[in-house]
């Protein structure tokens, strides 16, 4: 019995590392056709890259456009300030996005960590009730992390960053 459990644990190991080192080695080595799109819309598990409305394309591949060239802002003395503005509020409305969709990520980890917990509390009810409060904390973490996602990219728009 002992040994079932230790091959069915190297079993599951065995898999997450395939499924981890397989992701990582992917998005280590980007296709030519991934590194050629400046669009920044290429993303790896949905996060967008830093500098997404931020790139364009030049000879030899891609560059950050500096704020003047970012665009946008009044005719006017104050025109250099609002594109200063804008180019600092598009990366900085990229990394909270990112950061709210790892968020997301994790809090979908310990939806499935409570289930395991649930599954293998064995009918015990002070671990059957530790895995449903993981799991209730999880879905609420969820669920703040996909609203705040919805007002990031609402600003994002209302900034006119959105793509």
């Amino acid at each position: 019995m002992g040994s079932i459990k230790k091959f069915s644990s190297f079993i599951v190991a065995a898999v997450f590392a395939a499924v981890v080192g397989g992701s990582f080695f992917a998005a280590a080595t980007p296709t030519a056709a991934f590194a050629a799109d400046c669009s920044g819309k290429n993303v790896i598990l949905t996060f967008p890259a830093w500098y997404r409305n931020l790139a364009k394309p030049d000879g030899s591949g891609c560059r950050i456009m500096s704020p003047t060239e970012v665009g946008g802002g009044s005719v006017g003395a104050n025109r250099e300030e609002q594109q200063l503005t804008k180019f600092v509020w598009t990366i900085v409305l990229n990394i909270i996005d990112i950061m709210l969709q790892l968020v997301g990520y994790i809090s979908a980890g310990f939806i499935i960590y409570g289930g395991f917990l649930f599954l293998t509390s064995g009918g015990a009810p002070d671990g059957a009730a530790k895995a449903r409060r993981t799991i209730l904390n999880a879905v609420i973490g969820l669920i703040l992390a996909i609203m705040s996602g919805a007002i990031v990219n609402f600003a994002a728009r209302g900034l006119g960053i959105g793509g």
